[in-house]
């Protein structure tokens, strides 16, 4: 199917219509494609940029968040007016500030196995701008018994990856990747931290990948994986196989219907600002007062130590969640533990690991020493 192009579009993508293996048909071609970016965050604001600014017609937006200022260091498609509203809703606007021609569809939800079909069936293409393993084993499951290409980035500190998984043509994710990471060993970005202009180097290189499926020109990354390590400045391609043996994509296939991916994964999709208490929580509150009273109680801080720099709690022990398992022995069974990060999520792991190991006093500090300085010391900074 082709659409038709006004004047005022002709004009508009007049530097494509001048290549040679885009042309008049080629832009009719982006116009009548249907593409859908899971996350509308640091992938997803290069990614989705280029996209309606290229003209492709029909643009889905999938995001459950609401836009944060320490987003902005790197999410270009939002701004600080837009503080406080869902990503969703400040993509769309933005998208269509850009380019009034294309069709901007968005969903506010957490995308789940329940949900997508619903959502995604009617896109040509899936691209991956998630932070998170649950999404991004959907997708791939999901494209592989739909038949659709899934173009995948993914991102830490200063590199990223980028890779087209098409079944029908190559391998699929779990070609590569058969099972997720433990729980906790791979920090996201508002754990491990990024540079902010990584995600636009690999979002632009995700949407390319999108204009060639979508034209039909050069090569796409098909059965290759791309990565970036933006301080060498190096790109290293790595070819990549089908697994006969793939439980999804394979000769003899196990995966013929969407599973629960959280807890296939052992982590949550979504993460929430404020999560259920659970038993082996302490609010900050509670610590600053049993501590002010004496209490004998060993603190914990598993984070980097980069982030020392910006916030730490006097006398506490510090052991990188990475680093944990290996210095056990520098803890006591017999003490009063509570360990904190930045917001509560790598502590939380932390607990968990040392329940599993016979430190069954080990507590987490509810909301991290973010939510120490809002509640308990209000001139420490939040970050």
């Amino acid at each position: 199917m082709k659409a038709d192009l006004s004047r005022e579009e002709v004009l508009r993508y007049s530097r494509h219509l001048i290549l040679p293996d885009v042309g008049l048909e080629g832009q009719r071609k982006l116009k009548a494609a249907s593409v859908l970016v899971v996350g509308s965050g640091g992938l997803g604001s290069p990614i989705s940029l280029y996209l309606a600014a290229a003209g492709i017609g029909r643009i889905g937006i999938v995001d459950y968040d609401v836009v944060d200022l320490s987003n902005l260091q790197r999410q270009i498609l939002h701004g600080t007016p837009r503080v406080g509203t869902p990503k969703v809703e400040s993509a769309r606007q933005r998208l269509l500030e850009l380019n009034p021609h294309v069709y901007v569809e968005t969903y506010n939800e957490v995308l789940t196995s329940e949900n997508i079909e619903n959502i995604a069936s009617s896109y040509d293409i899936l691209i991956d701008g998630t932070d998170n393993f649950p999404t991004r084993y959907l997708l791939n499951d999901y494209a592989v018994l739909s038949g659709k290409p899934y173009v995948y980035g993914s991102i830490f500190r200063f590199e990223g990856q980028v890779s087209v998984f098409d079944a029908r043509s190559g391998p699929c994710y779990r070609c590569l990747f058969p099972e997720p990471p433990p729980p906790g060993m791979v920090p996201t970005c508002a754990e491990g931290g990024v540079m902010g202009v990584l995600p636009g180097t690999i979002g632009t290189l995700q949407a390319t990948e999108v204009f060639k499926l979508i034209l039909g020109i050069g090569v796409p990354l098909i059965g290759r994986l791309l990565l970036y390590d933006a301080l060498e400045s190096s790109f290293q391609n790595i070819q990549l196989r089908k697994n006969p043996a793939c439980v999804i994509c394979g000769e003899h296939p196990t995966i013929t219907h969407l599973i629960d991916y959280e807890q296939f994964c052992g982590t949550p999709a979504y993460r929430p600002a404020e999560t259920a208490t659970q038993s082996w929580d302490i609010e900050p509150i509670e610590l600053a007062k049993r501590l002010q009273h004496g209490d004998n109680i060993r603190l914990l801080d598993v984070r980097e130590a980069v982030e020392q720099q910006v916030s730490s709690l006097p006398g506490a022990l510090h052991i990188p969640y990475g680093r944990l398992s290996s210095q056990l022995h520098e803890l006591s069974k017999d003490e009063e533990i509570v360990v904190f990060c930045r917001t509560g999520s790598r502590s939380t792991y932390a607990v968990q690991l040392l329940h599993s190991q016979g430190y069954t006093k080990a507590k987490n500090l509810r909301g991290g020493i973010n939510a120490w300085a809002r509640q308990v010391d209000k001139t420490m900074l939040e970050y």
